[in-house]
């Protein structure tokens, strides 16, 4: 039996309107508006009646160039990473320390916690007097299941490690072990969440109020959380790691505009607008939630359940039954927020069409959020070292590595939506590529020019690997609603 959403029903015509495509005037104004706060001069979106948007360059740009940086409207590290990496929960830079870095992961690795399981459990361990007797927080122990990593950064089996002693990774966490030639790579503080939960850490007070006040404040798991249920706040996270944690950023995504919305709506309450007539104007409220809606607003959507790739163990006779499934998964998913955080006012988001679709957008325009550790960049320092410092480093360095296993540094990975980056067109022969630069520490999606592109030409970057034949990458490509005619497939083509 599928289950029915009756908000879908009484507020169908607003989730209609939500759900719109912004007219062209609307979608040019507003990436015009966003280029000019982006680090990427020389760029624009340009729209068609056949692609929709696309990047189009402004000025020549030569090969390795760098072509955008643009900054994320929501994202969400994997849950499974999290055991492997500590990083900002806003900005996803890492944070701590080299010691802490290495000292966490040894901690939550002897726990039998690994981001190579299928389900892992993780506890973020920040403060210095840490002790190793001091038990997981029940929720916090929770099995999860997350996103499955990328090869290129796979585990090792835990019997290819050598163990250490608890005391010293106990010390390493604690900042009472230093390691050699760590102050080469100094990392911000670890800042709380302002709320009390223990799972959101930062790398400074801005970003940590940044997040409180665009997303997190309603979220939150602590004393003191903007949400009117924490029970149910604490179910839905336990749901999301147990099943997709697609739905974090699905969740921080209806959170954001909330908090635009109340955002806005103080703003007209500041400029002298009777409050009266804010609360009895029903259409009124609803251009603000518009507005607040409408960085989300650009992204391409489709029902997550309709968009989502088949997998490869589901035969095509049960494709219905998998796709009802899926539906039923995030109506779950929905009631456990809409019990969470409902505001009456936003009420339409909360609606299966709107979670549905939000979700969906993500399926169809995100790029992986991926920070390098510098964990990987100490021991390679290390590595180099003049012979004779090196061998004298290695003597305490050596049986960390050895502990770490193969998976001795591993990226923050996750999921994120880039408002300009998800205008950009997939080429089999690209121009552009996605790719972090050694100065790139945080989460902001970067793009490098593949070769020289000249002014006037379309900026494009490869969905899947492009290396692949013919008929497989149009098969990959269909998930993404089109067949591919670049130059490449029209040469390739049978």
């Amino acid at each position: 039996m599928t289950s029915i959403c009756t908000l879908d029903v009484e507020f169908a015509d607003k989730i209609d309107t939500l759900l719109k495509p912004p007219s062209p005037h609307e979608v040019q104004d507003y990436f015009d508006k966003l280029i000019k706060t982006r680090q990427c001069r020389g760029i624009s979106i340009k729209q068609d009646g056949e692609y929709g948007k696309g990047v189009y360059a402004e000025r020549e740009f030569a090969e390795d160039n760098l072509v955008l940086k643009d900054q994320m409207v929501v994202g969400a590290q994997h849950s499974s990473n999290k055991v492997d990496c500590l990083v900002c929960s806003y900005c996803f830079r890492f944070i701590g320390s080299i010691e802490l870095q290495i000292g966490r992961k040894l901690y939550l690795q002897d726990l039998g916690l690994s981001s190579s399981k299928d389900c892992v459990g993780m506890h973020q361990h920040t403060s210095k007097g840490f002790c190793l007797d001091d038990s997981l927080d029940e929720e916090e122990n929770s099995l999860m299941m997350g996103h499955k990593k990328s090869e290129s950064c796979s585990s090792s089996d835990q019997d290819d490690k050598i163990p250490l002693p608890k005391e010293v990774i106990a010390a390493l966490m604690n900042g009472d072990l230093v390691l050699p030639h760590s102050n080469q790579f100094s990392l911000p503080s670890v800042v709380p969440c302002p709320g009390g939960c223990g799972e959101a850490n930062y790398c400074s007070k801005l970003c940590a109020e940044a997040d409180w006040e665009l997303f997190h404040s309603l979220l939150c798991t602590g004393e003191r959380s903007g949400s009117s249920c924490r029970e149910a706040l604490m179910k839905f996270v336990q749901h999301a790691n147990e099943t997709n944690d697609i739905f974090f950023p699905a969740a921080k995504a209806v959170s954001f505009t909330i908090l635009n919305y109340k955002k806005l709506k103080a703003a007209r309450l500041e400029n002298q607008e009777s409050y009266c007539h804010l609360n009895s104007s029903e259409d009124y409220g609803f251009s603000l939630l518009l507005e607040a809606w409408k960085p989300l607003s650009m992204g391409y959507k489709k029902k997550w359940w309709d968009c989502i790739a088949l997998p490869d163990d589901v035969g095509s006779h049960d494709e219905a039954s998998f796709r009802l499934q899926i539906r039923e998964l995030a109506f779950t998913s929905l009631q456990l927020l809409k019990e969470a955080i409902f505001d009456k006012e936003c009420a339409p988001l909360f609606s299966l069409e709107i979670y549905g679709h939000i979700i969906g957008m993500f399926e169809l325009n995100n790029l992986d959020l991926v920070v390098a550790s510098p964990v990987e960049d100490y021991f390679l320092y290390i590595d180099d070292l003049p012979h004779p410092e090196k061998e004298k480093a290695e003597q305490i360095t050596r049986p960390f590595l050895d502990a770490l296993g193969d998976d001795y540094s591993v990226c923050c990975q996750g999921t994120a939506f880039f408002p300009i980056q998800s205008c950009m067109n997939h080429s089999c022969c690209p121009n552009a590529k996605a790719f972090k630069r050694e100065e790139d520490k945080d989460g902001q999606a970067t793009i490098i020019s593949l070769r020289p592109i000249s002014r006037g030409e379309e900026i494009t970057i490869s969905y899947i690997d492009e290396d692949l034949p013919f008929e497989e990458r149009q098969v990959l490509l269909a998930d993404y609603g089109f067949r591919c005619r670049c130059p490449k497939c029209i040469e390739d083509q049978p």
